[in-house]
């Protein structure tokens, strides 16, 4: 039905509208209410509660928090309850490990002083700041599309309507989006957000910048017996299962009350198209190791999550007519240290602060641009600008010899303030990176065992997805018959690998190979619309309120 066909929509008015409510949309929620309280400032969020499509490690930097409320630390309900106390670093072969020497490793990525927390707890904390303050949070609405001017400017987002049937029709329980219109829009919709996507293809904000990279994050949240918890032990890992050609890591973080939390990165400009992330995750967990913490344990959680990683010079432009980008929208992770969140907080206040000023001159939906210079002259420049070339050096030299080169340009770094190897580029795109099949070795995966390692339904379930069965595929091919000639027939399917929550599927149908979508499973990690090979896969938002619900992750 065209849009025509559709009743009007409602609207409603704000000064300034965010979508997201993760630590960047609200840190700019609540700044903006700090610096002037009489604005009305609206948040979007699209899972059915705040927090519940929050996935991170987490180790955090108190740094943006610090700024953002400095007296946090004074309050007996904040969520940061576990500082770190051990800080170790393993590389791990085939059947051993060692531990590389904390003195060896540059300053920058000691975490003492930091705090391991599930970031989704810490976004409810957040939240409920934002809403003492007057800030208006709207969870279950997805922001499904910009509203432009006559002269090409954000000035509104549109919420998806509700009840529309698989046929694309309304249905007897439809109900139109809402209009939000606002001097100023602030997009905060974490890695590879769609609104965010459309705003960088339509103002060429990449302009100038190299690809972003990615990297898919899978976490487990595992109950451990009391025996085996270290409490405030951080511990990442490089090496085994991956290949040498291979980026990624891993993480164990214990929190409190025998909670464990573990995870592994797989950078997605992986070349072969047999590699499963989600197996290299459990293959992971076998190593002698790591194993011994979980047995006799209960997996309690699961979930996966893209994470940017092209850092320093993969940022692209933060305003544009209308609004900026936030956070990982933006892609403000410093790699090496796996940490977003300190930097997505810090730039919600930037945003927050040239926004205020903007509206308090009488100005709206111009390009707030003073945030552009700002970041890279502040502490989130700083930040990335120091480690901007582990990652191209990783991709470029293999994980032994790019490990050790970005290492040693971060000491530089860190004593000299110079970098020996200036600013490395990132050659191609992730989608491009993958090889045909026939130029790759098939990889054999163990079957799981079901008390250490296990399937990718099973794993869906605790994660607590859900998508109703009667609404348009959100999850959209561009060219159905390219899914065939090439995702298929030259790259062996690898969609049926990539994604972490058995969403795709080839099957045989009257005797033709057809692509099937189970897009009920679909946990929102974003890696189908970076991963596949002809950029054919396009993820918007389902109906708000739908996907997984992580709790403590």
């Amino acid at each position: 039905m065209s849009d025509n066909a559709l009743p009007e929509r409602e609207s409603m008015e704000f000064d300034v509208v965010v979508v997201g409510a993760g630590p960047a949309g609200l840190a700019a929620a609540i700044r903006l209410k700090q610096i002037a309280p009489d604005l009305s400032v609206v948040v979007l969020e699209k899972a059915a509660e705040v927090g519940a499509h929050i996935l991170s490690g987490a180790v955090v930097d108190p740094v943006g928090i610090d700024s953002l409320l400095p007296g946090w630390r004074d309050e007996a309900d904040h969520p940061f309850k576990v500082p770190v106390t051990d800080d170790q670093f393993l590389v791990l072969g085939r059947s051993g490990s060692l531990r590389i020497p904390n003195f060896l490793m540059p300053p920058l990525m000691n975490n003492h002083g930091n705090f391991i927390v599930s970031l989704g707890n810490v976004c409810r904390w957040l939240a409920a700041k934002a809403e003492t303050l007057g800030v208006d949070i709207y969870p279950g609405f997805a922001a499904s599309e910009l509203l432009y001017d006559d002269e090409g400017a954000v000035i509104g987002v549109a919420t998806g309507d509700m009840g529309i049937g698989k046929d694309g029709q309304p249905g007897p329980n439809y109900t139109r989006g809402m209009a939000l219109m606002a001097k100023y829009v602030l997009i905060g919709e974490g890695a590879r957000g769609s609104l965010a996507k459309q705003l960088i293809e339509r103002f060429g904000l990449d302009k100038g910048r190299q690809p972003q990279k990615f990297g898919i994050g899978l976490k487990e949240l595992w109950e451990v017996q009391p025996e085996k918890h270290r409490q405030g032990l951080v511990q990442h890992s490089f090496g085994w299962p991956l290949d040498t050609r291979t980026g990624g890591g891993s993480f164990l973080y214990h929190l409190e009350d025998n909670l464990v939390a573990v995870g592994f990165v797989v950078h997605l400009d992986y070349t072969n198209p047999y590699l499963s992330p989600f197996e290299e995750f459990q293959r992971f967990k076998t190593h002698p190791a790591i194993r011994e913490t979980f047995a006799g344990g209960k997996r309690l959680s699961y979930g996966a999550r893209a994470i940017t990683e092209g850092g320093y010079q993969s940022v692209p432009k933060f305003s544009f007519p209308g609004g900026a980008l936030l956070g990982c929208a933006a892609g403000l992770v410093n790699v090496p240290r796996i940490k977003g969140s300190h930097n997505a907080v810090l730039s919600g206040m930037l945003a927050a602060e040239k926004v205020a000023e903007a509206i308090g001159e009488g100005r709206a939906h111009d390009e707030p641009a003073a945030i552009e210079q700002a970041w890279r002259d502040g502490p989130i420049g700083q930040d990335l600008k120091k480690v901007r070339n582990v990652k191209p050096l990783w991709s470029r030299f293999g994980t032994i010899m790019g490990v050790g080169l970005g290492g040693l340009d971060m000491w530089m770094n860190q004593l000299f303030g110079v970098s020996l190897f200036g600013t490395q580029r990132h050659p191609k795109t992730d989608a491009g990176a993958l090889r045909p099949a026939r130029d790759c070795t098939k990889i054999d995966y163990p079957k799981p065992d079901g008390e250490l390692t296990f399937d990718r339904l099973s794993s869906v379930f605790l994660s607590g997805t859900n998508h109703a069965e009667d609404q348009p595929v959100h999850l959209h091919l561009r060219d159905p018959a390219l899914q065939k000639t090439s995702e298929l027939e030259v790259y062996a399917g690898p969609s049926t690998r990539y994604c972490p929550a058995g969403v795709y599927e080839w099957t045989e149908v009257e005797g033709k190979q057809t692509f099937v979508i189970n897009a009920q499973n679909c946990v929102h990690c974003k890696t189908c619309d970076i991963k596949d090979p002809n950029a054919n896969i396009d993820w918007r938002p389902p109906q708000g309120g739908e996907g997984p619900i992580y709790a403590n992750m």
